[in-house]
């Protein structure tokens, strides 16, 4: 389901939100009755499920979810920043264009890039005395 058809609310560069639940561009769709949903010990679900996707940029993940608990009334709390922080990371000035490091980024690294392999010095003759 997408909200193609629902007036839009919020938008930035990668989501929209309408009265359906909060859409990204690309069609991925979060229902309004599931933006609220909780693992057992009580993190944030979507946080930490848009954390393991790589096209999801969190600055702006953030921004507009953060708009859909206001928009519906879900309320915020202490349990809501740490899953934030358990799945993109503090910001720490290290990372992808918004300063964070994903959860996909630690689940998945990149392949290494291949390092030059250091020019061996000669040996050196023994002297003699």
């Amino acid at each position: 389901m997408n909200n193609a058809g629902a007036a839009v609310t919020f938008r930035n560069d990668d989501w929209s939100l309408s009265e359906d639940g909060l859409e990204h561009a690309s069609g991925y769709f979060i229902g309004r009755s599931v933006l609220g949903a909780r693992r057992e010990e009580g993190l944030w679900d979507w946080p930490l499920q848009m954390a393991e996707k790589r096209w999801c940029r969190p600055s702006l993940f953030r921004e507009a979810f953060l708009a859909a608990l206001d928009r519906f009334g879900l309320e915020r709390d202490a349990a809501l920043g740490r899953s934030f922080a358990l799945g993109f990371g503090i910001r720490a000035g290290q990372g992808g264009a918004d300063g964070f490091v994903t959860l996909g980024a630690l689940l998945r690294p990149a392949a290494p890039t291949a390092r030059p392999t250091p020019a061996r010095r000669p040996a050196r003759a023994a002297v003699s005395a």
